[in-house]
């Protein structure tokens, strides 16, 4: 049995990439959640993780600690988790990694918290470029592969990459063009997302370095959150 080392689901976008992946598939796993502390995490997430960051994969006592290399490391044991087809696997992989990589201002101008929805502050010319590119990649592989999913009919690690930017479109508002519009709600509907947005609702912690992240973003209208 996988045991999956995750943070709060209201915040942490990096764990529910492996988590979503892995219920959409039916990949059996052990959760384990550690809330953000307050202050540096590095030290708490050392005891379980050697990067002292979340996700990690343990396997055996083997242990597995960035998104990519858990969707690989299961590529490796399960059939689903990309594209069967050459073409779209490669571009399927192409779009996770630059996900995986990039996308920094919508990171920062639009941090993830399930719970709250927020007007955000005008946007910067980095964030609408980052929107620009988002809609662009979503529109070309809705159109090569004919959807509804990136690569083709069937969720699989690329829609995984961008699941918590559905969260972030849903929170701050964010809209697309095109396919693209729907694509957000595409992934919101499917029953791990859902299952992930409850419990991350039902969440009463309050990591203050998350929230004053939010607060810089723009001005919350709505908290759907359990009182802390």
């Amino acid at each position: 049995m996988y045991l999956l080392h995750i943070a709060n689901k209201n915040y942490s976008s990096w764990s529910l990439r492996p988590w979503v992946l892995m219920r959409e598939l039916d990949i059996p796993f052990e959760e384990r959640l550690t809330p953000f502390p307050t202050g540096p995490s590095w030290e708490l997430y050392r005891s379980f993780s050697p990067s002292g960051r979340v996700p990690c994969l343990i396997e055996d006592g083997w242990a597995v600690w960035d998104s990519l290399a858990i969707a690989e490391y299961l590529a490796e044991r399960y059939h689903g988790v990309w594209p069967v087809e050459a073409k779209a696997r490669a571009w399927a992989r192409s779009a996770a990694a630059e996900m995986h990589s990039s996308f920094a201002a919508l990171r920062d101008a639009c941090p993830m918290s399930c719970g709250v929805r927020v007007k955000p502050f005008p946007m910067s010319d980095a964030l609408k470029q980052d929107l620009f590119r988002l809609g662009d990649l979503w529109n070309d592989g809705l159109a090569r592969f004919g959807g509804p999913f990136l690569a083709g009919a069937h969720f699989t690690a690329v829609d995984a990459f961008f699941a918590p930017v559905a969260f972030r479109a849903q929170s701050y508002g964010l809209a697309f063009e095109g396919a693209a519009a729907a694509y957000p709600g595409q992934l919101l509907d499917l029953p791990a997302m859902r299952e992930w947005y409850a419990a991350g609702l039902a969440e009463t912690w309050r990591d203050p370095g998350h929230e004053a992240e939010v607060a810089a973003a723009g001005t919350v209208i709505e908290d759907l959150r359990a009182k802390a």
